[in-house]
Parts: structure tokens; C-alpha cells; sequence
């Protein structure tokens, strides 16, 4: 493990847990999930396999200093700001550049800041045997989850043959990576038995990623080498903020993932989740006996199946059932659980007001 290195990608803009998260305080910074911010729990699951000064975080930024606070561990110098957002691709070729520098030999896991993992002692075998083959094979490692429901919100990558890796995780040659399907779709691809949730987790060596970006997306290699050699942090300041606005925005997927002929699929089962609405609520906080999920101060009269998130004040129910309710400091949020997906198409109405900013 001592060629190791972890990316987190922590550049959330605050959509998916509005009104609780914002672009000034995105998901990741959110700390009712065991107690302490997601991104401070991304750290911590790394203990012991990598260390706090081989972490890289990037992140947008006017994220910056509130990313060192939650993640006061890592190196204030490891904490990468980009000047604007341009998806995943770019970031990833940041990454990649960061490590050369520090390491030509480096094999670098690309992790993500808001998601959550029941079993993290299971989580650290598979990303020790992903670094393990990523190290000694030009190969891409992506670690997919297993599916257990036929879910319409996630990615999907397709298993081919089993591969002999002589490790503990199960591995497999990925033969395609498909985009978020429909209902019918997903459940198909469930019953197969072939396909794997997606969870953006991806790693290689610095070598292997930096020739996958030259032959898929030549603008995000001249990016990677010029991180590389950037001599101080500076000049990679000003580096990023010439560099950055003229990139296009695109996801690592659509740049490397979905053309790329060498990647393969680590077999992920440690409990993840993307906590990716407020739905997700119901999986980590028990219910009372009316199956309502209350986290802060709520009473309430023959409601049922509701989720309440109620920040500072006390958020009364009756006779309301399968609701939604979240209430911050300056908005509150009421919607059907099956409809808490589209607060992102909410938050792009409520910018257009014009007094959206401060909502947003």
C-alpha cells in the first residue's frame, strides 16, 4: 500500500438535500449521519490503509476553508479549490496530476465525499485488493454494489467473465457501463444477475489513467501534465484558474469509462449507499410505530410513513401520511416521498425568483 493515494471528490453544489443543503453548504458537509459531516466520515473510513498526507481532496472553491474544517485531518496543502465546475472528468485529471508529482508510481483511488458504507472494515479489504490489481495490471478497477432493487437513480456497469486475481474480492472483466435505465429496464438487468450499481469509485495508476485521458479526452491529459508539473501551490492556483474555464464540463463516465477496453469491476458488499434524496433517511434512523423517521423535534397525530428533518424548531403532523418534511433556517420543504427526487427541479425554479439566491 505504500504507492497508495486517495482522491475525494467533495464539489457538491447542495441539490439533493435542499432545503438542509446548499450550494454554501453542500451534502457533504451535512453531520446527522453518525454524528459528524459525510466528508469527515470519507476520511476516517481510510484509516488504516491510507494515510491522512497521501489524501487529496478537490473541491469547488469557495468550498475550501469549510472543507479543511471538516476534514481537519488532512494536510491544508492537500485541499485542491477549482475555480468553477466542470464536472467529475476534470477533477479526476487534477487527481492524477497531484499524484505523479508526488509519486510516478502512485496508484490513486477516486472516491467520492457524500456517500455512506455500513461495513468500512469490508470497504478497506476491497479497495486494498482494487489498489492491488489496479498496481500490477494496466487495468481501470471501478467497484461496483451489487443490486438488491430495481433502482431507476443509479448507473449501471455490465460483468463479463470472472477474473483470476488471487484475492478475496471477486473481480470481473466490465463489458459496458449504462446510464440510469427505466423501471422496467433496471429490473431486468437485476433478474440477469450481470449487472452492478455504479458507484463512482474508480482506481489505477497514475500511468494507466493519464494514457486512457490522452486517447479519450486529449485536453484533460495537457491538463494532468501540467498539474504534474506544477512547482508550488501558487502556481497551481493559477494554473487551475486559466485552465478551468474553457474546459467542457463532462462526467469521468461519458469522458474515459464508457470507451475505455480495460477496465474491470470489483465486486463491492459493505453496505453502500448514496444517500442520494431524502428518502434515504428511512435506511440509516429507525421509525416510531407509526413508521414516521424523525430527526430533530416533531409531535404528531395519526400520521404515518412520514420523513422529518426539523433543524431548530418543532414541526407538528396531523393526519398526514408518506410526506416529506424538512425545515431549515430559511425554507421548508413539503412533498410526497415517491416525488423527493425532483427538488431538483424544484431549487431550478426557485432561482429563477428574484430573491432565489439566498434560498439556493
Amino acid at each position: 500500500m505504500r504507492h497508495a493515494y486517495a482522491v475525494i471528490l467533495a464539489g457538491g453544489s447542495g441539490e439533493r438535500f435542499w432545503p438542509l443543503s446548499t450550494k454554501a453548504r453542500p451534502k457533504q458537509f451535512i453531520s446527522f449521519f453518525g454524528g459528524r459531516p459525510l466528508l469527515a466520515l470519507a476520511v476516517e473510513r481510510l484509516r488504516g490503509l491510507i494515510p491522512t498526507d497521501r489524501i487529496f481532496i478537490v473541491t469547488a472553491g469557495h468550498l475550501v476553508e469549510n472543507t479543511a474544517q471538516a476534514a481537519w485531518h488532512v494536510p491544508r496543502a492537500n485541499i485542491i479549490g477549482e475555480p468553477c465546475k466542470r464536472d467529475t472528468a476534470p477533477a479526476v485529471a487534477v487527481a492524477c496530476g497531484l499524484v505523479r508529482q508526488r509519486d510516478p508510481e502512485g496508484v490513486v483511488c477516486i472516491l467520492t465525499a457524500d456517500q455512506l458504507m455500513g461495513d468500512a472494515e469490508a470497504f478497506r479489504m476491497t479497495l486494498a485488493d482494487a489498489i492491488k490489481v489496479a498496481g500490477r495490471e494496466e487495468v481501470i478497477v471501478t467497484i461496483g454494489i451489487k443490486p438488491d432493487a430495481a433502482a431507476t437513480g443509479f448507473g449501471y456497469i455490465e460483468a463479463g467473465d470472472v477474473l483470476e486475481t488471487g484475492t478475496a474480492t471477486l473481480f470481473a472483466a466490465a463489458k459496458k457501463f449504462v446510464e440510469k435505465p427505466d423501471a422496467c429496464t433496471a429490473a431486468r438487468y437485476v433478474e440477469s444477475g450481470n449487472y452492478y450499481w455504479n458507484a463512482g469509485m474508480f482506481i489505477w495508476k497514475t500511468g494507466t489513467m493519464r494514457n486512457a485521458l490522452a486517447e479519450h479526452t486529449p485536453e484533460l491529459a495537457r491538463l494532468c501534465d501540467a498539474v504534474t508539473g506544477a512547482a508550488s501551490p501558487g502556481e497551481l492556483d493559477a494554473l487551475l484558474r486559466q485552465a478551468y474555464p474553457p474546459l467542457r464540463a463532462i462526467s469521468i463516465d461519458y469522458a474515459v469509462m464508457e470507451h475505455a477496453g480495460n477496465i474491470v469491476v470489483a465486486r463491492g458488499s459493505f453496505g453502500w449507499d448514496d444517500v442520494g434524496s431524502w428518502t434515504a433517511l428511512a435506511g440509516h434512523f429507525s421509525a416510531d410505530a407509526e413508521g414516521n423517521v424523525v430527526i430533530g423535534s416533531c409531535e404528531q397525530i395519526d400520521s404515518q410513513n412520514n420523513i422529518v428533518m426539523s433543524e431548530n424548531r418543532l414541526t407538528a403532523l396531523v393526519g398526514v401520511r408518506g410526506l416529506v418534511v424538512v425545515q431549515s433556517e430559511n425554507a421548508t420543504l413539503v412533498c410526497p416521498r415517491e416525488r423527493a427526487e425532483e427538488v431538483k427541479k424544484l431549487l431550478r425554479r426557485i432561482a429563477e425568483r428574484p430573491d432565489g439566491a439566498k434560498y439556493v
